[in-house]
């Protein structure tokens, strides 16, 4: 668009005009419809909306803890890979209740026989030949029905060894494509993989079958789900079912085979449909809050950046509305997580136009026309976007791959809000300011100028930042030692890390949620001693859910005690029974790492952009710093550690991680490709750059920390607690920017370098007060 004219400058405005209107009308439906049970609204997770709640028993003898931890994670995994058009399957909570239960949650449903017909019967799946050791056929074809049934009870068939597999045996069921060697066609396929055991098993059952050229039933559920023909002998432990009539019936095959896969035969006793864990006060609070903050923002950037301030703030307000509309589009599940990603993109979006309007302002104070400066501004602002939205990205893409639930849920929205911010940045600014020059504002005044500033000197206060640090994370270190030496838990775990209790009360009235909240919540706390409740209500009757720490037997008769004598409600209304976390071991273990995954790509990604393996390694010293830091404010104030925790910490990483980039972009321009520095020339280095930075670096904070600073005044108090670590991570994050990861970088330039020509400085600097102290005290930075 270089060379605009004033009539296309026009045109680039009002067509820009009209869609954002569109759009925000558009957006302003979706958010006036969520939470309130119509169909043109955002999908929104248990914690904000509730949704269903199915409990199953074991039937037979009780499972072990193995089989029912095993069957947990299989449940999660059908519900996360199976049910994607009928739930919001990335944040499914599934838990064990008792010895024998399992209860799985799906938000953003309110159909409970839907989601029990489209979840399957969890059961075992059985591979049976078609003929018993005695020549006795076991399955028959029914002309009438159209169906296969079979001619002996399954228990008989197990016991006379017709059953050569079971569902455990399969290791994957997958549908796919594959090429017809007879047609070169592209048919759909039910690919399988079996177990070592399964495969070993499998090959000796397909042998004799193809001899006999009779076929192996898969039997699921009560039916037979296929009676494919065995052709040959089938070895190595995989296989595939032709055949399929359509893709739809081969991914439907798939997914029988793969619920069926688990250790227990499961029953369902029980579904209904349960009310915001969070309440309903929640949505509307965080509404309130970005909508507050975001006007805050506004007003922030048109005070400090003028006329650019202004156009951000356009560009804001179609990253705001462009969000919104791709969220309900592509039906992504919003939760307290996912806000805490848009959060995070919010913030990204805002620095990327920070960035340029700082390199806009520079090339006017060096004497240039505003068309000039726009120019230069975002082509040397293009490189430190670029990096840290990419290197955002990338955690985001391994989060989203490797991670599940709530991981997976805070990686697509801050997938989707990298990318957003991205397109608004770097082609909707530009365009919009392109086409404000061309038609006529030009006066570098409403624009800005940088002004000159006395550069900071950061490198000579590293000592007293690198003890601060210590001190705080020392801090942290300290108080989880001493509650795990006087028996407590080192972080105050919420139930859905340690489990707890889960009590279900009939009441003889209806109560609102805000009544529950005021009325019940406090006798419930000030019996159990807990804090942290959480409370589901029953769609359609007066039964409430209260899920707690674990009660000890005093506690539970001390709790049915109060609800009578404080509401008249009688022992046999009141039931029991302790809950696992729905934050399981495998669930953390897969967190931890997608995280390690993440950070270590990236590093190299940051090597390979930097070329320097010392720029990467500081930057994720500076990231665990950050984790460190706000993992001690968790242990210092006692903060509930819940499925919140994980997406603060991942908030925490991409933000920390980003900020550092745009600085380490500045040093790596003002390096203009040298390599070799002696000591007081690479502290100006550092200290300029610092300086030149500093004030997009306290922009960037602020204007995040408005957001987050909304939720902590206007949100109910689970938001709160989820907006104070978040607000401290963001200012972590700065500051570990600022004054660690530099200077980290500055200690390994100086003692971990490569091999150098004579003349480069020492591995052991030579002291040089008085060269510094001129150095710092005559070199001018830029803080705009």
């Amino acid at each position: 668009m270089k060379g605009m004219k004033k009539g296309q400058g026009i045109a680039v405005l009002v067509v820009f005009a009209l869609i954002l209107g569109l759009l925000g009308y558009y957006a302003g439906t979706i958010i006036s419809a969520t939470g309130k049970g119509a169909d043109d609204s955002l999908k929104l997770g248990l914690d904000l909306a509730g949704g269903v709640s199915i409990t199953y028993e074991a039937v037979g003898e009780t499972p072990t803890s193995e089989q029912m931890a095993d069957t947990i994670l299989k449940l999660q995994q059908r519900i996360e890979n199976d049910l994607g058009n009928e739930a919001s399957t990335t944040e499914a909570s599934v838990y064990q209740v008792g010895d024998r239960r399992i209860t799985v949650e799906i938000p953003g449903v309110t159909d409970a026989n839907a989601m029990l017909e489209a979840l399957g019967t969890p059961g075992t799946l059985y591979f049976i030949t078609q003929t018993d050791a005695d020549g006795n056929t076991n399955y028959s074809y029914n002309q009438a029905t159209g169906e296969y049934a079979l001619n002996y009870d399954i228990e008989d068939l197990i016991d006379n060894g017709s059953v050569v597999l079971t569902g455990s045996d399969v290791a994957s069921s997958d549908a796919k494509y594959r090429t017809n060697q007879t047609t070169n066609a592209s048919e759909p396929v039910v690919a399988l993989s079996f177990t070592s055991k399964g495969a070993k098993a499998f090959a000796d059952a397909t042998a004799k079958a193809a001899a006999a050229g009779q076929t192996i039933g898969i039997y699921y559920d009560g039916h037979f789900v296929s009676v494919p023909r065995v052709n040959e002998a089938i070895n190595g432990g995989e296989a595939v079912i032709e055949g399929m009539e359509s893709f739809e019936a081969a991914e439907k095959l798939a997914s029988y085979i793969r619920i069926g896969g688990l250790d227990i035969k499961l029953q369902e006793i029980q579904s209904e449909v349960v009310g915001a864990q969070l309440g309903s006060d929640a949505l509307a609070s965080s509404f309130k809050a970005a909508a507050i903050g975001l006007a805050l923002v506004m007003v922030f950037l048109i005070a400090v950046y003028l006329f650019p301030g202004f156009v951000a703030s356009l560009a804001l307000a179609l990253y705001t509305v462009l969000t919104i509309s791709i969220l309900y589009l592509f039906d992504i599940t919003l939760t307290l997580p996912g806000i805490a990603g848009i959060i995070l993109s919010i913030g990204m979006a805002v620095d990327a136009n920070v960035i340029i309007f700082t390199r806009i302002r520079e090339e006017i104070a060096a004497g240039k026309n505003v068309k000039a400066s726009v120019e230069a501004g975002f082509h040397k602002a293009m490189s430190a976007i670029i990096d840290g939205n990419i290197t955002t990205l990338i955690a985001a893409a391994v989060l989203g791959v490797l991670g599940s639930g709530t991981v997976k849920g805070f990686a697509i929205t801050l997938a989707l809000g990298v990318i957003l911010s991205m397109f608004t940045a770097l082609l909707i600014t530009r365009l919009l300011v392109q086409a404000f020059i061309a038609v006529g504002v030009t006066n570098t005044k409403v624009y800005g100028k940088a002004k000159a500033f006395k550069t900071i000197d950061f490198i000579g206060k590293k000592a007293i930042f690198f003890a601060l640090s210590i001190v705080v994370i020392g801090a942290g270190v300290i108080s989880m030692v001493a509650h795990s030496a006087m028996g407590a838990k080192s972080l105050n775990y919420s139930l859905e890390f340690l489990g707890g209790t889960s009590t279900t009360v009939t009441f003889d009235q209806e109560y609102s949620l805000e009544e529950i909240d005021s009325k019940i919540v406090p006798v419930v706390s000030t019996i159990t001693g807990d804090n942290d409740i959480q409370v589901q209500k029953v769609d359609g009757g007066n039964t409430v859910i209260f899920k707690t720490k674990t009660l000890k037997l005093a506690e539970r008769e001390a709790f049915n005690t109060a609800m009578e004598e404080n509401f008249g409600v009688t022992e046999e209304k009141i039931s029991s029974e302790n809950i696992s976390s729905t934050v399981s071991g495998e669930m953390r273990r897969q967190s931890v790492i997608a995280v390690l995954v993440a950070v270590l790509l990236m590093l190299i990604y940051i090597w390979i952009r930097f070329k320097d393996l010392r720029f990467a390694s500081s930057a994720v010293i500076a990231l665990f710093h950050d984790v460190l830091v706000v993992l001690a404010l968790y242990a210092l104030a006692r903060i509930t550690v819940g499925s919140a925790f994980i997406a603060c910490m991942l908030t925490v990483i991409g933000y920390s991680i980003n900020d550092t980039i745009v600085i380490f972009d500045r040093i790596r321009e003002r390096m203009n490709g040298r390599s070799e520095f002696r000591r007081e020339e690479l502290e100006t280095l550092c200290n300029t750059s610092l300086t030149d930075t500093l004030t997009r670096s306290l922009s960037t904070s602020f204007t995040t920390a408005i957001t987050v600073l909304m939720l902590l005044i206007l949100g109910v108090s689970s938001i709160r607690e989820f907006a104070l670590p978040l607000l401290a991570g963001v200012i972590v994050g700065t500051y570990s920017s600022i004054c660690l990861a530099t200077e980290l970088w500055f200690l390994m330039k100086l003692y971990i370098k490569r091999k150098t020509k004579d003349g480069d400085y020492s591995s052991k600097p030579k002291k040089a007060k008085k060269v510094h102290e001129k150095a710092t005290r005559e070199n001018q930075g830029i803080l705009v």
